[in-house]
């Protein structure tokens, strides 16, 4: 009972999801088969960052999660976990930890690129622009880019395309994704304080933004097949899930209520992680030929 309370901190399904996009970028990269070794102390590595990342922004935001009913039964909101700077000092602690393993078991351009992603999420997001600008969403989902990124890094630490052109597709995919969410607790954002894009220019004018995203997006999906790195699997995903995103991005357009909103965020989430299984089934057929 003692350490679960503490769980809640580290947002795991949001880590599990970082994790995921980091060991696509490792397969994306490799050329001799899946490297489980590599795969394992980069599952560590990622998990302990995004872990420290996120235990950060619990420290960070406990004030204004206090507000919102959805983040007011957090740990540090709720009272649950006393004493705020023993959060920060866990944070800490992971980071270092996710550092360590990367320098010793992988490579100083893994431990570069997770560092990257962890000091975006955490302080140009979190700190700088979350509370300052609706940009906050575009610049802090570049945290998921450098988990792709430095997954590739583990295979290969020298400039490799395959995870580089999935870097481009998470950094698009991240505002259509959670401009969904905001639409859906715009009320909650504003009575934060939190810029939100909703909040700004309101629901109507977001779906809009989102669409052109979305379609923005699903492009750029394309270029890992265009270029090669990617087979007929990716390009069937990322046809029929791209299409499927963008129509349902329509029906918010046309209609921005909240229930259509939440079932774009849930489509979101299935599209990247169908697009991105898909990387993963194409690099295992072209193991087995």
């Amino acid at each position: 009972m003692g350490v679960a309370k503490y769980l809640p901190l580290f947002k795991l399904r949001i880590c599990s999801l970082i994790t995921f996009s980091a060991i696509v970028g490792l397969i994306a990269a490799s050329s001799d088969g899946l490297p489980f070794g590599k795969m394992a102390f980069l599952v560590a590595a990622t998990m302990l960052a995004a872990a420290s990342a996120s235990a950060f922004n619990h420290y960070f935001d406990s004030d204004i999660d206090a507000v919102m009913a959805r983040t007011r039964k957090r740990p540090l909101p709720s009272g649950d976990v006393a004493g705020s700077k023993l959060v920060l000092v866990m944070a800490a602690g992971l980071f270092i930890l996710s550092l360590a393993v990367s320098l010793a078991a992988l490579n100083y351009m893994v431990a570069l690129h997770l560092a990257f992603g962890a000091f975006v999420y955490s302080v140009i997001y979190t700190v700088w622009l979350k509370r300052r600008s609706w940009m906050n969403i575009i610049i802090g989902g570049l945290a998921g880019s450098f988990a792709v990124l430095a997954g590739g890094a583990s295979a290969s630490p020298e400039f490799c395309t395959p995870p580089v052109l999935l870097a481009i597709v998470m950094f698009f995919w991240t505002p259509s994704h959670f401009w969904s969410f905001a639409i859906y607790h715009r009320e909650e954002y504003a009575k934060a304080g939190v810029p939100m894009l909703p909040v700004v220019i309101g629901d109507r004018r977001t779906a809009v933004y989102t669409l052109v995203n979305t379609i923005v997006l699903v492009a750029s999906s394309l270029a890992p097949w265009f270029l090669g790195t990617c087979g007929p699997i990716y390009l069937a995903a990322a046809v029929l899930m791209g299409a499927y995103f963008i129509y349902w991005n329509v029906r918010l357009v046309k209609n921005p209520a909240r229930e259509v909103a939440w079932k774009n965020f849930k489509i979101s989430m299935m599209y990247l992680g169908v697009l991105f299984t898909s990387v993963i089934i194409d690099m295992a057929i072209k193991d087995m030929l």
